[in-house]
């Protein structure tokens, strides 16, 4: 009987105390409860980290599993709301332009504000900053130049090319040239020529002479003038009275046989190129300029060019001439460029280095090209901010010239930019800028009315 009673008072004990704990329970605080947006940031700022592979994150010390190396702590850093400041408005269909000032485009259009990139700040130990390489640069002002370096090929100059053709039919004879290459002077004599027509024409001009009759004279001159004998072999001819079999011709400039067509007693008629004679005191380069550049390249402009093959050495010539349409396979504009060659070491059909100076851009803010970092919808730098702190910058680009762009907006003379290893850095503070917005979103649809 006394154990069925203890029993049954255990029970009612335990009835009682259960009855107390669920009463705390209900009356009790509801403890708060951690978002998965929270759990998430809590891993997205761990403890330890490799310095030579930032992709390494571990919880705990320990070792990399690449290299090695010791794992260093991460300082961890609270996200500070910071309120987004307006760099400057910009065209709404065209990025290109920019206003500092609200105002409208041509259709009436509000151009579209570029705001500074808030809370995207990034921290990180002189430790890592050592082992990653980051570099900086300070953003100065200096004079830009509108260079335009591209390639060209030596080419003749063709003022100073001549052609060689008969104006009658005829066979050649005692041919002087033996092959292309042969240099001849002004004067030098170049082959004979046998033709029939030239003969007749040569006996009626000494039978004019010896009848005396001054109108069939002059008629005969012009016609000997008119198959291309001259001056000095009419007046030899004139004085001599004897017909030759062979009439010579002569070099009418200084240079090089670029085209010899004939070989010895071939029969020439005044459609064929017997050959060509090129002077190369001065020579061509045509140059491709692309399409972007072409507004820069103006007549007279000064040019440079180096040669592979004469490495240290530089040629200072001007645009010559530009030519009016571009190529539809390369978009490219053909540009002449002309250079004085003395020494003939420019030679025909060359591919050479060309710098064509378009002009000055005076007292422009520029950065070296490697820090700038080029996306389909906007430009922008990693800021050095001191410290290990580093952000990224929405900046406007401008001309570039040689390793330096210059930057129209967005950007002060004297400030820091990353110049090596600001795209790692760029992919953290953009993934640091997608929690933030992540958590924007989260707060806005908590506190919205039910």
């Amino acid at each position: 009987m006394n154990k069925k009673l203890i029993i049954v008072a255990g029970i009612i004990v335990v009835a009682i105390s259960g009855w107390f704990v669920a009463q705390q329970l209900q009356t009790a605080e509801p403890s708060k409860q951690e978002t998965a947006l929270e759990h998430a940031a809590k891993h997205l700022d761990p403890k330890y980290q490799c310095p030579m592979h930032p992709q390494i994150i571990r919880d705990q010390p320990g070792r990399c599993p690449i290299c090695g190396m010791d794992l260093v702590p991460m300082e961890v850093e609270e996200p500070v709301a910071t309120s987004k400041k307006i760099l400057y408005y910009r065209h709404p269909h065209k990025p290109e332009i920019t206003s500092d000032k609200p105002m409208q485009d041509e259709m009436g259009m509000d151009f579209v504000p570029v705001y500074e990139a808030a809370g995207t700040e990034v921290r990180i130990s002189p430790a890592v900053v050592n082992n990653m390489g980051v570099r900086t640069t300070s953003a100065e002002r200096k004079s830009l130049w509108r260079r335009i370096d591209t390639v060209a090929y030596v080419d003749y100059n063709g003022a100073n090319v001549s052609h060689v053709h008969l104006r009658t039919d005829g066979w050649i004879e005692q041919l002087a040239i033996g092959s292309e290459g042969e240099r001849v002077k002004k004067g030098d004599r170049l082959f004979n020529v046998y033709s029939p027509t030239l003969v007749n024409a040569m006996e009626e001009y000494v039978q004019a002479l010896t009848a005396d009759n001054s109108r069939l004279v002059v008629a005969s001159r012009q016609r000997l003038l008119s198959l291309g004998i001259g001056e000095k072999q009419i007046t030899q001819l004139q004085n001599d009275r004897d017909v030759p079999r062979s009439v010579p011709l002569y070099a009418t400039q200084n240079g090089v046989v670029s085209v010899l067509n004939v070989r010895e007693g071939m029969y020439v008629n005044p459609d064929m190129e017997v050959m060509r004679l090129a002077d190369l005191s001065t020579v061509w380069l045509l140059a491709d300029v692309f399409e972007h550049q072409a507004a820069w390249v103006k007549l007279g402009q000064a040019a440079e060019v180096t040669l592979s093959y004469l490495p240290g050495r530089k040629w200072e010539g001007q645009v010559e001439y530009i030519y009016p349409s571009l190529d539809p396979k390369t978009r490219t504009l053909k540009v002449r460029l002309r250079f004085n060659n003395a020494d003939e070491s420019l030679k025909p059909n060359m591919f050479a280095h060309v710098s064509i100076f378009g002009g000055e851009m005076k007292n422009a803010l520029v950065i070296p090209r490697e820090a700038l970092i080029r996306t389909g919808q906007a430009d922008r730098v990693i800021v050095n901010l001191g410290e290990g702190r580093f952000a990224p910058r929405s900046v406007v680009a401008g001309m570039e010239s040689g390793d330096y762009v210059a930057i129209e907006q967005g950007l002060n003379e004297g400030e820091s930019v990353v110049t090596s290893g600001q795209f790692l850095i760029d992919s953290e503070a953009s993934l640091k800028a997608s929690l933030m917005r992540m958590q924007e979103t989260e707060t806005e649809n908590a506190n919205a009315p039910l």
